[in-house]
């Protein structure tokens, strides 16, 4: 039996990967390739991409966004930084954001489109006391008047390595 020459001489076609539509950066325009996400009139860089992670403020990324037109790649993580969050948990009920500026609204809408709760801006990550190793933290602060559970309180100690200041 003889094989046909156009089949012994041509390779097969090499996988591709397709982007994927689970994950982090689910929801989200994907912002692997710089600068491929264009700016729409009204509408901010940082409503359209994940800039969970990145150092520049908002409103930096958002001003590159109307200069340029097009909306910068996110830095130092962008899409996949960030916590996974839990399945009909708020992101705000799920991590400290003491000393985030955004509204909760935004900080939650964030979660529930990438499935990732952002990473606390503005000092809401170290905002608190330093946890001491193998002490809860609501054995170490006086927790008296906070409204969230104590597991959850020593949840955020154990996972940042910071106490959180108490919410009254």
């Amino acid at each position: 039996m003889t094989v046909p020459p156009a089949a012994a001489s041509t390779p097969a076609a090499a996988p591709t990967a397709a982007p994927t539509t689970s994950g982090a950066g689910a929801g989200k325009t994907p912002a692997k390739s710089s600068g491929t996400v264009k700016a729409a009139a009204g509408t901010k860089c940082t409503d359209r991409v994940d800039y969970a992670g990145d150092s520049r403020s908002n409103a930096e990324i958002n001003s590159i966004g109307e200069t340029t037109g097009t909306c910068p790649a996110p830095q130092g993580g962008g899409a996949t930084a960030g916590t996974p969050k839990k399945s009909g948990t708020k992101c705000t009920d799920q991590l400290d954001y003491t000393g985030d500026t955004r509204p909760n609204a935004e900080i939650n809408s964030i979660g529930d489109s990438t499935g990732t709760c952002p990473a606390p801006q503005g000092g809401g990550a170290t905002a608190g006391t330093p946890k001491k190793s193998g002490t809860k933290c609501t054995d170490q602060l006086d927790y008296t008047g906070d409204t969230r559970p104590n597991a959850e309180i020593n949840s955020i100690g154990d996972s940042t390595g910071t106490c959180p200041p108490v919410k009254r």
